[in-house]
């Protein structure tokens, strides 16, 4: 009995991997968040699909659980990675409610790595990815986050930007950075990563805190070191600056 967790990528199934598509070929019933499903049903449809709206995670993973009980092997798919921001850690929870099954986590392209290749190169040296989202986690403790990120100097990725609820919250994180960093630090938007009408822009902190953005949409700042080149993102690693 195995129950795979699989991430799918950011995108419509492009940035799926040899090791995510083989495990979901091998397994008999794929469960997800509705929209998920959706985007691999052309692909997988001669498997068991299974699906729950969105804040249905935990039972979500209950049934999956459940399945693989009966001795089903069962995959649970996320987009990006399983293990950021994913279901990897809810189903190792969930399971504890059971008996013992084995568990296998397989990685996926997440949604930091996907947009800063299609700005450039701005996440070559330490940065920190901060969700925006305060759904599970206090506004607080994010703004603090925020702050030692920028204290620290990190490349930071903000996933979660922005909600209908929420529509000022990438304001009021830019508005935390501005204590630390410079209004002219090179920052980068995306939306739409591996998706018909994705697009990168590169900014600046200034020009970002008045932007508008929303849920399909992750924005990089940059460190003091980051540079606009050509249009392009780039935070150098310091090879050039060593010299030879």
């Amino acid at each position: 009995m195995k129950l795979t967790v699989v991430g799918l990528g950011p995108g419509a199934g492009l940035d799926l991997t040899g090791h995510a598509r083989q495990a979901l070929e091998d397994c008999d019933m794929i469960v997800g968040y509705t929209a998920y499903i959706d985007l691999i049903r052309g692909e997988f449809s001669h498997k068991e699909l299974g699906s729950t709206p969105m804040r249905r995670e935990v039972d979500r993973c209950r049934w999956a659980v459940e399945e693989t009980l009966k001795g089903k092997s069962v995959a649970v798919v996320c987009s990006g990675d399983s293990g950021v921001y994913g279901m990897a850690a809810l189903v190792y929870e969930v399971a504890q409610e059971y008996d013992p099954i084995e568990i296998e986590v397989v990685a996926g392209i997440t949604a930091a790595c996907g947009g800063a290749a299609v700005l450039g190169a701005p996440l070559t040296h330490d940065f920190a990815v901060i969700s925006l989202s305060d759904l599970l986690t206090p506004w607080e403790l994010i703004v603090r986050r925020l702050d030692c990120a920028a204290k620290g100097d990190f490349s930071i990725a903000l996933y979660n930007p922005s909600s209908k609820s929420r529509g000022d919250y990438l304001q009021k994180a830019c508005d935390v950075l501005l204590q630390t960093k410079s209004g002219d630090t090179v920052c980068g938007i995306v939306r739409n990563i591996g998706r018909e009408g994705e697009n990168g822009i590169v900014t600046t902190l200034s020009a970002l805190r008045d932007t508008q953005v929303d849920m399909f949409t992750t924005v990089f700042i940059g460190n003091r070191s980051t540079v606009n080149l050509g249009g392009k993102m780039v935070t150098p690693r310091g090879y050039m600056q060593r010299g030879t």
